[in-house]
């Protein structure tokens, strides 16, 4: 019992260290940060910042699944002049190779809101911005399989088709209603924050906002020619 008293002590004061370091360092960049007059004293500034996200998210990606560089579908010929292939029977959800994959790191922990969401219907609950998580809660059932299929599985249009029994196009056109209907949603929501002058607005908004409306005017002008 002593002994494992005293190793919970050491666990305690470690992470007690460790938030003590991440607190100083918070602290003398917020200084520095109100310390800056300067070009060059700004740019030493952002150079911090842009470090810490670096860390922060190369310790998101461990804990993170569905990447691109991932195998996450298997497909197989039904013939040999089948060029497209079929799923697999009996492969049709994600399995990594035990302990080498985050998905089993997450089960062993406990961690099982990835594994529960992983699917068209939930996927939503997987999506941090809560803008972005709304218009996709909201799509159809079959924009959300197509969806879910093309942006988690990374399937191309042809694999989603043969595994639904749709055309190619027909995949493509639900496709690209699923995502005008996401981006409408989300332009609008984005006019309506420039409007009240919301603090949160990032560039990443303001330049998808101007993408958008490109997009939209180049549609509107060829449909009037």
């Amino acid at each position: 019992m002593v002994i494992f008293e005293n190793a919970e002590s050491i666990v305690v004061t470690r992470m007690k260290r460790k938030q003590l370091v991440r607190d100083l360092k918070m602290e003398g960049l917020a200084r520095m940060e109100d310390a800056a007059r300067t070009e060059e004293d700004f740019k030493v500034v952002v150079k911090q910042w842009n470090h810490l996200d670096k860390n922060a998210e190369r310790r998101k990606r461990d804990h993170e699944i569905g990447r691109a560089s991932e195998e996450m579908l298997h497909w197989d010929r039904v013939g040999e002049n089948d060029e497209k292939g079929r799923m697999k029977e009996g492969l049709d959800t994600v399995i990594g190779r035990p302990l080498e994959h985050p998905w089993w790191r997450q089960q062993i922990r406990g961690d099982f809101i990835d594994i529960i969401y992983d699917n068209a219907g939930d996927m939503w609950q997987l999506i941090e911005d809560q803008d972005i998580s709304d218009p996709v809660k909201s799509l159809t059932n079959k924009q959300k399989q197509v969806l879910f299929f093309s942006a988690v599985r990374l399937c191309s249009s042809a694999q989603i088709g043969c595994y639904q029994d749709k055309t190619d196009r027909a995949v493509r056109k639900l496709l690209a209603a699923a995502l005008g209907s996401i981006r409408e949603k989300l332009a609008a929501l984005i006019r309506e924050q420039l409007e009240t002058e919301c603090p949160h607005m990032t560039l990443a908004k303001r330049e998808f906002l101007l993408w958008h409306d490109n997009q939209k005017a180049a549609l509107d002008s060829g449909k009037g020619e």
